[in-house]
């Protein structure tokens, strides 16, 4: 399998529920962590890789303190994660790359793995697609970080700043997925009690 880095977008305004990246949740090693803390932990995995952190801002101390892997400032602020994707994707070297959000507790490590394990000659994304109702997840993705710069540059330049209008620009594989739980990200107080209350630690596998 292909080396591939690791991309946590965390550059959100966050308006619904400020300061959320900082709330408390639960962790593998059995303790509270800030849930930007927990997504890193999850996204670790036992051979090195590259894990870059996307933001519009430094962190609060007690945040940063926690935080040992490098954080790229957005290009463009306020563009949404399209923005925050290209001005990471730009300095890092890993060839492929999982994108996932800040604020989805319940991806792992495995999931990426698994998803990178799909992607066949030719593939510039792999992308989970739920088999319910046809959504998909390109903040659960793995991506051919020069296509996505390829592809996403002219689309943010248009004054577009949607993911999906990348995707449509790319040869995607789409992965079925059939539990919702785990792409749940937390954008409400209601959302966070909920992921803390019914899936602490639930992680998805692609059929």
């Amino acid at each position: 399998m292909a080396s591939l880095g690791i991309l946590i977008l965390a550059g959100g305004e966050a308006t619904r529920l400020p300061g959320k990246l900082l709330l408390p949740i639960h962790s593998g090693s059995g303790e509270d962590v800030p849930m930007l803390v927990r997504v890193l932990q999850n996204m670790r995995a036992p051979e090195p890789r590259e894990i870059v952190i996307s933001g519009k801002s430094t962190f609060p101390p007690a945040l940063d303190a926690q935080l040992d892997v490098p954080l790229v400032i957005d290009r463009w602020p306020g563009r949404g994660p399209l923005a925050g994707m290209l001005s990471a994707m730009a300095r890092m070297r890993s060839r492929y790359v999982f994108a996932v959000a800040g604020d989805a507790p319940n991806l792992s490590a495995a999931f990426a793995n698994d998803l990178m394990v799909r992607a066949q000659s030719g593939d510039e994304a792999v992308c989970p697609r739920h088999v319910r109702d046809g959504r998909i997840e390109p903040l659960a993705s793995v991506y051919d970080r020069l296509a996505f710069l390829r592809h996403g540059l002219p689309v943010l330049r248009s004054g577009r700043g949607s993911l999906r209008s990348v995707l449509d620009r790319m040869n995607v594989r789409y992965v079925a997925v059939e539990d919702e739980e785990p792409f749940a990200n937390i954008n409400t107080s209601a959302d966070f009690e909920h992921v803390r209350r019914e899936a602490p630690m639930n992680f998805p596998t692609p059929r």
